[in-house]
């Protein structure tokens, strides 16, 4: 964990640049300590006074803000309880336990964070002293909270350099050049080695969001068979571009049976964040801008949560994906719960009725031109008939065939 102390003139700034976060939907508030209201109600204006009746019993001192950001390695197992304790415990070791302060967790970032903003104003107006608070408090602080909550140490952290993965560039693709290999190979050993998967179809999720895709081959290939894999540079749709590389030439060995070990691996850590995605999820759905799929698509990257849509050629919409970039998670829509399954959200969207009506369209079309289609039909049949007679000999035709006497009819 790595904690950064910032010191300011004006806290309405600070609060200001969280609650703007908020807004957009880039931040969580996890925690109101010190607050009369729980941090699901306090609003904007309760929390400037809150922190005004401390800052006002103290005027002389100018720096009254303390603003904290508490960084964590994506390898880091957290959800919102850890981060609130994680939090609580932080601020009680550098002597603000008792000051009301506010715990954001914002999701504008590769790793996971939070923002702790608060006053070093007591409420009796005498001012916490907070020259090396940073160097004294919060390292020793920082030390026994990683060892307590059992975190990556921030001089590990540091050396990870908070690995920030980006997407192959498609252009190199056709080239096959050696750097579009070594793109692929830290993808995909990073997504393997923090994401959160149980299949290849959530496997693949997450690494198409960096132009990656990971193909068996067909069923019936003998590569599927032997359980083979190859890595390719691929478009947005997933489409495999370039030349594809074996899973067994790259150096973290991501091969399928490698894969199908993290599948149950990882089957009990997703668990932990599956309320963290349900509840950003479910928030989204509320929001005006989730109209639509697209909609929903665009407002969930500015919560880290990219989704997958799948639909077929009638634009049904048979499954879905969601990948929690904050948390590196990955969850299938059922998974998730009824409501956020693909059949909900396409009754949700309206989608069935879109395509009702389409398929009414087409079946009122056809009524209307039944008659048209059966006389086309017998038009057609006739023709047919027409052209095996101008195939045969005018011999056999029937207007030169002998004509057959009537046999009479007895009486």
């Amino acid at each position: 964990m790595v904690a950064k102390i910032t010191t300011g003139k004006n806290i309405r700034g600070a609060l200001h640049y969280n609650e703007n976060k908020l807004a957009k939907g880039n931040a969580d508030l996890l925690l109101a300590n010190g607050f009369i209201d729980d941090s699901d109600s306090v609003n904007l204006h309760d929390k400037l006074v809150q922190f005004r009746e401390f800052t006002d019993k103290n005027k002389r001192t100018k720096t009254n803000t303390v603003h904290i950001s508490l960084n964590f390695s994506p390898k880091d197992e957290l959800d919102d309880e850890k981060l609130k304790k994680i939090a609580m415990t932080y601020m009680e070791g550098i002597g603000f336990g008792d000051q009301p302060y506010l715990v954001y967790q914002h999701f504008d970032a590769a790793h996971p964070h939070i923002h702790i903003l608060t006053t070093n104003i007591r409420e009796d107006g005498k001012r916490i002293e907070t020259h090396n608070l940073g160097k004294n408090q919060s390292e020793l602080t920082r030390k026994s909270i990683e060892e307590r909550f059992r975190l990556i140490k921030a001089e590990d952290q540091k050396s990870e350099q908070a690995y920030i993965l980006k997407p192959v560039s498609m252009g190199k693709a056709q080239y096959g050049q050696s750097e579009t290999k070594a793109a692929i190979a830290n993808i995909v050993t990073e997504v393997m080695r923090t994401y959160k998967f149980t299949s290849l179809a959530e496997f693949n999720a997450a690494l198409r969001q960096f132009n990656v895709t990971a193909y068996r081959g067909e069923p019936e290939s003998r590569m599927y068979q032997k359980k083979g894999l190859v890595y390719s540079v691929s478009d947005g749709d997933g489409n495999r571009l370039g030349v594809p590389i074996k899973a067994s030439s790259i150096h973290s060995n991501p091969t399928f049976q490698n894969l199908e070990k993290r599948f149950g691996q990882n089957k009990e850590p997703k668990k932990q964040h599956k309320s963290r995605a349900v509840k950003a999820i479910e928030n989204i759905l509320t929001k005006p801008e989730a109209k639509d799929l697209d909609g929903l698509k665009e407002a969930l990257s500015k919560k880290g949560i990219h989704a997958v849509f799948r639909t077929n050629d009638q634009g049904r919409l048979y499954g879905v994906t969601f990948v929690d970039n904050v948390t590196r998670s990955v969850f299938n829509g059922s998974d998730l719960g009824k409501h956020l399954s693909a059949n909900a959200l396409h009754q949700k969207f309206n989608i069935r009725e879109e395509v009702s009506v389409v398929a009414y369209s087409k079946n009122q079309s056809q009524d209307e031109t039944a008659t048209e289609e059966l006389a086309q039909g017998r038009s057609l049949v006739e023709e047919m008939i027409q052209g095996l007679f101008d195939e045969v000999p005018g011999e056999f035709l029937p207007e030169n065939r002998p004509r057959r006497k009537k046999k009479k009819r007895r009486k």
